[in-house]
């Protein structure tokens, strides 16, 4: 674990003693590369992350999913929770780069997941739970990375792992679309290391132009050492 995650006030008997990028490889989830993620926000309308000091770190929402989740089928419904896990690759990965980019933290700083929302595509309202259903493909992902009942490697309803994929969740359908699902999430990082992270490239991602030409140097840099 990095030193931001090794200071941070957790109980000892809640404290991750793996590498999260094991279960991210095992999960085969590809996190792409810096040049196709890391990019500047000029002409953008929305942020994937905000950073705030307190530590907690805004994503927002992606969609999942092809097809609309207007029945109750054994079909809609897997292909409900698929199009969520998807959804849930995407945000790990910008998460990642978020974290990553400049150097200072990653994945395995995250202390624990806060806040999940599962926004399901039922037209006319559809089966009313068809929203949790397929959340739940989303919920399951970060369980698998960070613990939880849902995780593949839980045991019993419990994962060796721990309980920091675990989260507060609204899962509700009724929506128009052309796919599943959107979904969001709230995750918490150290305080001091979202501080550090603002002082060396603002609280946005994408970057603002002037600190992507920094974050670049330096990622030229140290390839190049």
């Amino acid at each position: 674990m990095g030193k931001y995650y090794d200071e941070a006030l957790i109980p000892d008997e809640m404290r991750r003693n793996y590498d999260v990028y094991e279960r991210i490889e095992s999960l085969g989830i590809d996190l792409g590369t810096f040049e196709d993620n890391v990019r500047s926000l000029k002409g953008g309308v929305i942020a994937g992350t905000i950073f705030l000091e307190s530590g907690l770190i805004w994503m927002s929402g992606t969609g999942g999913g092809k097809l609309p989740l207007n029945e109750d089928t054994p079909e809609l419904r897997k292909h409900g929770m698929e199009g969520a896990r998807d959804t849930a690759d995407a945000l790990i990965k910008t998460l990642h780069w978020a974290l990553s980019c400049g150097g200072e933290g990653d994945l395995n700083d995250i202390l624990y997941t806060v806040k999940a929302r599962g926004l399901a595509v039922t037209p006319g309202g559809g089966s009313t739970h068809l929203g949790p259903t397929a959340t739940n493909g989303f919920s399951a992902r970060w369980h698998s990375i960070y613990g939880g009942g849902l995780s593949e490697y839980a045991i019993d309803g419990l994962d060796p792992a721990g309980f920091a994929g675990i989260h507060a969740r609204t899962a509700i359908g009724g929506h128009d679309g052309h796919f599943s699902i959107e979904t969001d999430m709230i995750v918490a990082i150290p305080p001091a290391l979202a501080r550090e992270i603002i002082l060396n490239r603002g609280w946005i991602f994408p970057l603002p132009p002037i600190f992507l030409d920094k974050v670049k140097a330096k990622h030229l840099q140290s390839n190049n050492s």
